[in-house]
């Protein structure tokens, strides 16, 4: 007779050595996502929430546009071809640039455009005298109605209005340049100055002096005080002080192979 064994029974391995199919069976079926109503719900949620972001995306970009007049579109389509237009322009003179100083007269046109540079620094440093179109004006009255803050306004209203180069009595407007007030007597950069206060500027000449007279501007805030101010414009006007560069203590340029870092 054969014995029969009354212990639990042992899963026979499989041949691999790992567990039995129906052990592998349980797993999937534990692991695999089960279609159930709340799952159903996160998923369908999650589509319209994405398909509400994509539609109000589009909706925002389109009303950008919708909601202008005829007129501002056209004005927009105005702008973006002209914008294209100098941009084409500046391209063009650009390049012709490029070839000029790779030609054989090259060294000719970099030397003429580098005088240019310098001429152009020359003038807004105040160390070259200058020529041009402009306007001059003189302020005159007593010291409450011309103080030296006022001085300081008009100057910042000129350089506002485009004013390229600049002078008070004997001395250039420069960055650097001060207004002081003591005992009566108005200096600039520690020069005194004489009544009437006489500024001669170079830039457009109707637009410097427009910039003057603005409501609540220079002139009619020294009017306003008891004082006068006379403006001319000029076809030529004539810079002829200059301003003496001192070597600055502190600051140095940077290297050219450090800046472009």
């Amino acid at each position: 007779m054969s014995e029969r064994s009354t212990g639990p029974k042992t899963p026979t391995p499989d041949r691999e050595g790992g567990a039995t199919p129906s052990a592998w069976s349980r797993l999937y079926r534990m692991a695999r996502p089960r279609a159930t109503r709340t799952n159903f719900f996160a998923l369908a949620l999650a589509a319209l929430l994405g398909f509400a972001i994509a539609t109000q995306v589009t909706e925002t970009a389109d009303q950008s546009l919708e909601t202008l007049r005829e007129e501002e579109l056209v004005r927009i389509l105005d702008d973006v071809t002209q914008n294209g237009e100098r941009l084409e322009d500046e391209i063009a003179e650009l390049e012709q640039t490029r070839d000029q100083l790779r030609s054989a007269s090259g060294s000719e046109e970099a030397i003429a455009a580098a005088q240019e540079r310098l001429d152009t620094l020359g003038i807004l440093a105040g160390t070259v005298r200058a020529t041009g179109p402009g306007i001059t004006v003189s302020l005159d009255g007593s010291e409450e109605a011309v103080s030296a803050a006022t001085l300081i306004d008009t100057m910042q209203e000129l350089r506002d209005a485009g004013a390229e180069a600049m002078q008070v009595d004997d001395v250039r407007v420069v960055a650097s340049t001060h207004f002081t007030g003591s005992g009566g007597t108005i200096s600039a950069d520690g020069v005194p100055l004489t009544r009437p206060y006489t500024f001669k500027v170079i830039g457009d000449p109707q637009t410097l002096s427009s910039a003057l007279e603005i409501p609540g501007g220079i002139s009619e805030s020294v009017r306003g005080r008891g004082g006068t101010v006379s403006v001319a414009e000029l076809d030529s006007v004539s810079i002829d002080a200059v301003h003496e560069v001192t070597k600055g203590e502190y600051a140095r340029p940077v290297p050219e192979e450090e800046a472009s870092e």
